[in-house]
Protein backbone atom coordinates (compact mmCIF):
# COMPACT_ATOMS: atom_id res chain seq x y z
CA UNK A 1 0.00 0.00 0.00
CA UNK A 2 1.36 3.42 -0.95
CA UNK A 3 2.40 5.69 1.89
CA UNK A 4 0.10 8.67 2.44
CA UNK A 5 1.49 12.23 2.52
CA UNK A 6 0.99 12.59 6.27
CA UNK A 7 2.86 9.35 6.95
CA UNK A 8 5.73 10.50 4.75
CA UNK A 9 5.86 13.69 6.85
CA UNK A 10 6.07 11.59 10.05
CA UNK A 11 2.48 12.09 11.23
CA UNK A 12 0.29 9.24 12.50
CA UNK A 13 -3.34 8.76 11.48
CA UNK A 14 -4.36 9.81 14.98
CA UNK A 15 -2.29 13.01 14.80
CA UNK A 16 -3.84 14.19 11.53
CA UNK A 17 -7.34 13.57 12.87
CA UNK A 18 -6.37 15.61 15.96
CA UNK A 19 -5.08 18.37 13.69
CA UNK A 20 -8.35 18.37 11.81
CA UNK A 21 -10.30 18.60 15.07
CA UNK A 22 -8.30 21.61 16.32
CA UNK A 23 -8.83 23.36 12.97
CA UNK A 24 -12.54 22.62 13.08
CA UNK A 25 -12.86 23.72 16.70
CA UNK A 26 -11.04 27.01 16.02
CA UNK A 27 -13.39 27.70 13.08
CA UNK A 28 -16.52 26.91 15.09
CA UNK A 29 -15.45 29.05 18.06
CA UNK A 30 -14.69 31.89 15.66
CA UNK A 31 -18.02 31.61 13.84
CA UNK A 32 -19.86 31.64 17.17
CA UNK A 33 -17.96 34.73 18.27
CA UNK A 34 -19.13 36.62 15.17
CA UNK A 35 -22.74 35.69 15.97
CA UNK A 36 -22.32 36.81 19.58
CA UNK A 37 -20.76 40.06 18.43
CA UNK A 38 -23.56 40.80 15.98
CA UNK A 39 -26.06 40.02 18.74
CA UNK A 40 -24.39 42.69 20.90
CA UNK A 41 -23.16 40.18 23.49
CA UNK A 42 -19.40 40.50 22.98
CA UNK A 43 -17.57 43.66 21.90
CA UNK A 44 -14.91 42.50 19.46
CA UNK A 45 -13.73 39.60 17.27
CA UNK A 46 -10.37 39.20 15.59
CA UNK A 47 -10.56 36.17 13.41
CA UNK A 48 -8.53 33.06 12.54
CA UNK A 49 -10.78 31.95 9.66
CA UNK A 50 -8.74 30.75 6.69
CA UNK A 51 -5.50 30.47 8.68
CA UNK A 52 -6.25 27.38 10.79
CA UNK A 53 -4.11 24.99 8.71
CA UNK A 54 -1.02 27.17 9.10
CA UNK A 55 -1.60 27.57 12.83
CA UNK A 56 -2.34 23.97 13.77
CA UNK A 57 0.19 22.49 11.34
CA UNK A 58 2.94 24.62 12.90
CA UNK A 59 1.92 23.99 16.53
CA UNK A 60 2.12 20.21 16.05
CA UNK A 61 5.82 20.47 15.12
CA UNK A 62 6.80 21.60 18.64
CA UNK A 63 7.19 19.79 21.94
CA UNK A 64 4.21 21.48 23.55
CA UNK A 65 5.35 20.43 27.04
CA UNK A 66 8.73 22.20 26.94
CA UNK A 67 8.78 24.58 23.96
CA UNK A 68 7.23 28.07 24.02
CA UNK A 69 4.70 29.89 21.86
CA UNK A 70 4.66 33.67 21.40
CA UNK A 71 1.60 33.92 19.18
CA UNK A 72 -0.05 36.88 17.51
CA UNK A 73 -3.68 37.89 17.90
CA UNK A 74 -5.17 35.61 15.21
CA UNK A 75 -3.56 32.44 16.52
CA UNK A 76 -6.52 30.64 18.04
CA UNK A 77 -5.46 27.39 16.29
CA UNK A 78 -2.00 27.61 17.87
CA UNK A 79 -3.18 28.22 21.43
CA UNK A 80 -5.83 25.49 21.24
CA UNK A 81 -3.16 23.03 20.08
CA UNK A 82 -0.89 24.22 22.92
CA UNK A 83 -3.59 23.34 25.48
CA UNK A 84 -6.16 26.11 25.79
CA UNK A 85 -9.82 25.25 25.13
CA UNK A 86 -13.12 26.65 23.90
CA UNK A 87 -14.12 27.72 27.41
CA UNK A 88 -10.90 29.75 27.75
CA UNK A 89 -11.64 31.47 24.42
CA UNK A 90 -15.21 32.33 25.39
CA UNK A 91 -14.30 33.60 28.87
CA UNK A 92 -11.90 35.96 27.12
CA UNK A 93 -14.49 37.07 24.54
CA UNK A 94 -17.00 37.87 27.31
CA UNK A 95 -14.23 39.48 29.46
CA UNK A 96 -15.12 37.46 32.53
CA UNK A 97 -13.13 37.17 35.76
CA UNK A 98 -12.04 33.62 34.91
CA UNK A 99 -10.54 34.63 31.55
CA UNK A 100 -7.17 32.82 31.77
CA UNK A 101 -5.37 35.37 29.58
CA UNK A 102 -5.97 38.47 31.67
CA UNK A 103 -8.89 38.05 34.06
CA UNK A 104 -11.14 39.97 31.67
CA UNK A 105 -8.79 42.95 31.32
CA UNK A 106 -7.64 42.50 27.74
CA UNK A 107 -9.29 42.51 24.33
CA UNK A 108 -9.80 39.08 22.73
CA UNK A 109 -6.77 37.72 20.89
CA UNK A 110 -4.32 38.67 23.66
CA UNK A 111 -3.42 35.10 24.51
CA UNK A 112 -1.28 34.18 27.48
CA UNK A 113 -0.91 31.11 29.67
CA UNK A 114 2.00 30.27 31.93
CA UNK A 115 0.58 26.76 32.33
CA UNK A 116 0.66 26.15 28.57
CA UNK A 117 3.97 27.95 27.82
CA UNK A 118 2.19 30.74 25.94
CA UNK A 119 3.77 34.18 26.37
CA UNK A 120 1.30 37.01 26.98
CA UNK A 121 0.74 39.15 23.90
CA UNK A 122 0.23 42.92 23.84
CA UNK A 123 -1.77 45.28 21.64
CA UNK A 124 1.01 46.90 19.57
CA UNK A 125 1.73 44.41 16.79
CA UNK A 126 5.06 42.53 16.57
CA UNK A 127 6.17 43.08 20.19
CA UNK A 128 6.03 39.29 20.63
CA UNK A 129 8.93 38.81 18.18
CA UNK A 130 11.77 40.33 20.24
CA UNK A 131 10.19 38.76 23.33
CA UNK A 132 10.43 35.33 21.67
CA UNK A 133 14.09 35.97 20.91
CA UNK A 134 14.71 36.96 24.54
CA UNK A 135 12.92 33.82 25.70
CA UNK A 136 15.19 31.69 23.49
CA UNK A 137 18.28 33.45 24.86
CA UNK A 138 17.09 32.94 28.45
CA UNK A 139 16.39 29.28 27.66
CA UNK A 140 19.93 28.84 26.39
CA UNK A 141 21.37 30.61 29.45
CA UNK A 142 19.58 28.32 31.89
CA UNK A 143 20.44 25.22 29.85
CA UNK A 144 16.87 24.16 29.04
CA UNK A 145 17.14 25.18 25.36
CA UNK A 146 13.47 25.30 24.39
CA UNK A 147 12.62 26.06 20.76
CA UNK A 148 10.44 29.16 20.58
CA UNK A 149 7.60 29.69 18.10
CA UNK A 150 6.63 33.24 17.26
CA UNK A 151 4.03 34.22 14.68
CA UNK A 152 2.99 37.46 13.01
CA UNK A 153 1.20 38.70 9.94
CA UNK A 154 3.10 39.87 6.86
CA UNK A 155 2.28 43.46 7.84
CA UNK A 156 4.28 42.91 11.03
CA UNK A 157 7.31 41.79 9.04
CA UNK A 158 7.64 45.46 8.03
CA UNK A 159 7.95 46.61 11.65
CA UNK A 160 11.24 47.37 13.40
CA UNK A 161 10.56 44.74 16.07
CA UNK A 162 10.70 41.99 13.45
CA UNK A 163 14.01 43.16 12.01
CA UNK A 164 15.66 43.67 15.39
CA UNK A 165 14.47 40.30 16.65
CA UNK A 166 15.54 38.48 13.48
CA UNK A 167 18.95 40.15 13.47
CA UNK A 168 19.64 39.30 17.13
CA UNK A 169 18.48 35.69 16.69
CA UNK A 170 20.62 35.35 13.56
CA UNK A 171 23.75 36.71 15.26
CA UNK A 172 23.35 34.43 18.29
CA UNK A 173 21.96 31.41 16.38
CA UNK A 174 18.97 31.17 18.70
CA UNK A 175 16.33 28.43 18.29
CA UNK A 176 13.47 30.71 17.19
CA UNK A 177 10.96 29.83 14.48
CA UNK A 178 9.75 33.09 12.92
CA UNK A 179 6.38 32.09 11.50
CA UNK A 180 4.78 34.63 9.18
CA UNK A 181 1.12 34.03 8.36
CA UNK A 182 0.91 35.93 5.11
CA UNK A 183 -2.82 36.51 4.62
CA UNK A 184 -2.18 39.11 1.87
CA UNK A 185 -3.51 42.16 3.77
CA UNK A 186 -2.12 44.34 6.56
CA UNK A 187 -5.64 45.34 7.58
CA UNK A 188 -6.46 47.00 4.23
CA UNK A 189 -2.98 47.31 2.67
CA UNK A 190 -2.34 44.62 0.02
CA UNK A 191 0.95 42.74 -0.07
CA UNK A 192 1.99 44.57 -3.27
CA UNK A 193 2.15 47.84 -1.31
CA UNK A 194 4.04 46.32 1.63
CA UNK A 195 7.04 44.47 0.25
CA UNK A 196 9.78 45.50 -2.16
CA UNK A 197 11.01 41.90 -2.38
CA UNK A 198 9.17 38.88 -3.80
CA UNK A 199 8.20 37.29 -0.50
CA UNK A 200 8.60 37.68 3.25
CA UNK A 201 10.84 34.58 3.24
CA UNK A 202 13.45 36.46 1.16
CA UNK A 203 14.18 38.66 4.15
CA UNK A 204 15.83 35.84 6.13
CA UNK A 205 19.04 35.89 4.11
CA UNK A 206 19.79 39.40 5.38
CA UNK A 207 20.02 37.90 8.87
CA UNK A 208 22.00 34.82 7.96
CA UNK A 209 19.42 32.08 8.33
CA UNK A 210 17.09 30.16 5.99
CA UNK A 211 13.75 31.53 4.83
CA UNK A 212 11.15 29.33 3.18
CA UNK A 213 7.76 30.11 1.63
CA UNK A 214 5.09 27.40 1.82
CA UNK A 215 1.42 26.73 1.16
CA UNK A 216 -0.20 27.80 4.41
CA UNK A 217 -3.48 26.09 3.49
CA UNK A 218 -1.88 22.64 3.73
CA UNK A 219 -1.31 21.59 7.35
CA UNK A 220 0.87 18.62 6.38
CA UNK A 221 3.25 20.80 4.37
CA UNK A 222 3.31 23.35 7.21
CA UNK A 223 4.04 20.62 9.77
CA UNK A 224 6.82 19.08 7.68
CA UNK A 225 8.68 22.35 7.07
CA UNK A 226 8.20 23.59 10.64
CA UNK A 227 9.34 20.26 12.08
CA UNK A 228 12.58 20.46 10.08
CA UNK A 229 13.10 24.02 11.34
CA UNK A 230 12.44 22.94 14.94
CA UNK A 231 15.01 20.13 14.65
CA UNK A 232 17.57 22.59 13.26
CA UNK A 233 16.90 24.94 16.16
CA UNK A 234 17.23 22.11 18.68
CA UNK A 235 20.54 21.07 17.16
CA UNK A 236 22.02 24.55 17.59
CA UNK A 237 21.75 25.50 13.92
CA UNK A 238 19.81 28.68 14.61
CA UNK A 239 16.53 30.25 13.52
CA UNK A 240 14.31 29.82 10.45
CA UNK A 241 11.81 32.20 8.87
CA UNK A 242 8.75 30.40 7.51
CA UNK A 243 6.23 32.26 5.39
CA UNK A 244 2.91 30.38 5.32
CA UNK A 245 0.95 31.88 2.43
CA UNK A 246 -2.74 31.86 3.28
CA UNK A 247 -5.79 34.13 3.14
CA UNK A 248 -8.04 35.83 5.68
CA UNK A 249 -11.58 34.76 4.76
CA UNK A 250 -13.38 37.40 6.84
CA UNK A 251 -12.85 41.12 7.60
CA UNK A 252 -9.77 42.16 9.61
CA UNK A 253 -11.96 42.38 12.71
CA UNK A 254 -15.59 42.87 13.67
CA UNK A 255 -15.00 46.63 13.26
CA UNK A 256 -13.75 46.38 9.67
CA UNK A 257 -15.62 46.46 6.35
CA UNK A 258 -13.35 44.62 3.92
CA UNK A 259 -15.57 45.48 0.95
CA UNK A 260 -13.77 48.83 0.89
CA UNK A 261 -10.48 47.25 -0.21
CA UNK A 262 -11.07 43.82 -1.76
CA UNK A 263 -13.59 42.43 -4.21
CA UNK A 264 -16.17 39.80 -3.33
CA UNK A 265 -14.89 37.76 -6.29
CA UNK A 266 -11.43 37.62 -4.71
CA UNK A 267 -12.83 36.43 -1.38
CA UNK A 268 -15.12 33.87 -3.06
CA UNK A 269 -12.14 32.53 -5.02
CA UNK A 270 -10.17 32.15 -1.78
CA UNK A 271 -13.07 30.30 -0.14
CA UNK A 272 -12.65 27.54 -2.74
CA UNK A 273 -9.27 26.82 -1.12
CA UNK A 274 -10.69 26.80 2.42
CA UNK A 275 -8.08 24.79 4.38
CA UNK A 276 -10.69 22.93 6.44
CA UNK A 277 -12.59 21.65 3.40
CA UNK A 278 -9.32 20.82 1.68
CA UNK A 279 -7.95 18.88 4.65
CA UNK A 280 -11.25 17.02 5.09
CA UNK A 281 -11.05 15.97 1.42
CA UNK A 282 -7.49 14.71 1.95
CA UNK A 283 -8.49 12.75 5.07
CA UNK A 284 -11.43 11.17 3.21
CA UNK A 285 -9.12 10.16 0.39
CA UNK A 286 -6.67 8.64 2.90
CA UNK A 287 -9.56 6.60 4.32
CA UNK A 288 -9.43 8.30 7.72
CA UNK A 289 -12.51 10.50 7.62
CA UNK A 290 -15.72 8.64 6.94
CA UNK A 291 -19.03 10.49 6.77
CA UNK A 292 -19.82 9.11 10.26
CA UNK A 293 -16.48 10.25 11.68
CA UNK A 294 -16.90 13.72 10.15
CA UNK A 295 -20.40 14.06 11.66
CA UNK A 296 -19.08 12.88 15.02
CA UNK A 297 -16.24 15.45 15.05
CA UNK A 298 -18.60 18.23 13.95
CA UNK A 299 -21.03 17.35 16.73
CA UNK A 300 -18.23 17.17 19.29
CA UNK A 301 -16.92 20.61 18.30
CA UNK A 302 -20.44 22.12 18.24
CA UNK A 303 -21.12 20.70 21.71
CA UNK A 304 -17.82 22.05 23.05
CA UNK A 305 -18.64 25.52 21.67
CA UNK A 306 -22.22 25.46 23.03
CA UNK A 307 -21.06 24.46 26.51
CA UNK A 308 -18.26 27.04 26.47
CA UNK A 309 -20.62 29.81 25.37
CA UNK A 310 -23.19 29.00 28.02
CA UNK A 311 -20.56 28.76 30.75
CA UNK A 312 -18.83 32.01 29.80
CA UNK A 313 -22.05 33.98 29.35
CA UNK A 314 -23.15 33.06 32.87
CA UNK A 315 -19.75 33.42 34.56
CA UNK A 316 -19.17 36.42 36.83
CA UNK A 317 -17.44 39.61 35.69
CA UNK A 318 -14.35 40.77 37.60
CA UNK A 319 -15.03 42.81 40.77
CA UNK A 320 -14.67 46.55 40.02
CA UNK A 321 -12.05 46.91 42.79
CA UNK A 322 -9.85 44.39 41.02
CA UNK A 323 -9.15 47.02 38.33
CA UNK A 324 -6.27 48.22 40.51
CA UNK A 325 -4.67 44.77 40.90
CA UNK A 326 -1.28 44.43 39.16
CA UNK A 327 -1.14 48.17 38.53
CA UNK A 328 0.99 49.35 41.47
CA UNK A 329 3.53 47.47 43.57
CA UNK A 330 1.50 45.81 46.32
Amino acid sequence: MAEHRHQAAGLTDEQVLDMYYYMLLARKIDERMWLLNRAGKIPFVISCQGQEAAQVGAAFAFNRETDYACPYYRDMGVVLAFGMNAKDMMLSAFAKAEDPNSGGRQMPGHFGSRKHNILTGSSPVTTQVPHAVGLALAGRMDGKNPVVFTSFGEGSSNQGDFHEGANFAGVHKLPVIFFCENNKYAISVPITKQLGCESVADRAQGYGFPGVSIDGNDPIEVYKVTKEAVERGRNGEGPTLIEAVTYRLVPHSSDDDDRAYRSREEVDEAKKKDPILRFAAYLCEAGLLTKEKEDELNEQAAREVDEATEYAENAPYPEPESALTHVYGE
